[in-house]
């Protein structure tokens, strides 16, 4: 028995935007650990993923409009579109932040937090792929360690965000990584909201 009904258009969204996501993370990793003055090109790239998948999300809620049967519950279908799309909303918005912010080298600990998020959201589209396939299982052992890695991640930001008062840093650098820091954090959190409610879809239709 397949999981779900299979509607190709859904699950095809669903996954493009997942796919984005994990690019743009890709390139949040790569543009904190680049020089500083070769960070703009990187932060377009990802405004460019982040545009697509908002048309992605946008298809989404425009084919739940007008179609009469869905393969989930619409409510469902609006909670995950808008679930994934907050998660490269962040990432968007973590590049801006930095470039805006004209941070210098990136702390270890930034560096760490967008390797996990890179990982995370692999994840997560190992998950999405799966939903729509006939192993529900998937689904679920990729949300396990999507939230085995928040919690990875979590440690990371306590343990990093600590070294980051240490001796007698700049306070203006200070307050810009610590801004930093917690939406990295945040969109950690986020990945796990989406691993949420696929599990919870997974629940209803298996």
């Amino acid at each position: 028995m397949r999981l779900l009904p299979r509607d190709e258009r859904f699950f095809d969204l669903f996954t493009g935007v997942a796919e984005r996501t994990v690019e743009a993370a890709r390139l949040l990793r790569q543009m904190m650990e680049s020089d500083p003055i070769r960070r703009g090109p990187l932060v377009d790239q990802i405004k460019r993923l982040e545009h697509e998948a908002d048309d992605l999300t946008h298809e989404v809620v425009t084919r739940l409009d007008r179609t009469f049967i869905t393969p989930l519950d619409r409510e469902d279908i609006h909670e995950l579109a808008g679930r994934l799309d907050d998660v490269i909303d962040l990432i968007d918005g973590n590049a801006r932040r930095a470039q805006i912010f004209k941070v210098g080298q990136a702390p270890t600990g930034i560096i760490l937090m967008t390797e996990v998020i890179e990982r995370i959201n692999e994840k997560l589209l190992i998950a999405v792929r799966a939903l729509g396939g006939d192993r529900p299982g998937d689904v679920f052992a990729a949300c396990i360690v999507v939230k085995h890695m928040e919690e990875e991640g979590d440690s990371l930001y306590h343990e990093h965000m600590g070294k980051l008062f240490e001796g007698s840093p700049d306070p203006l650098d200070v307050i810009k990584w610590k801004e930093v820091y917690d939406n990295l954090e945040k969109t950690l959190d986020y990945a796990e909201d989406v691993a949420n409610v696929l599990e919870s879809i997974s629940i209803k239709h298996s």
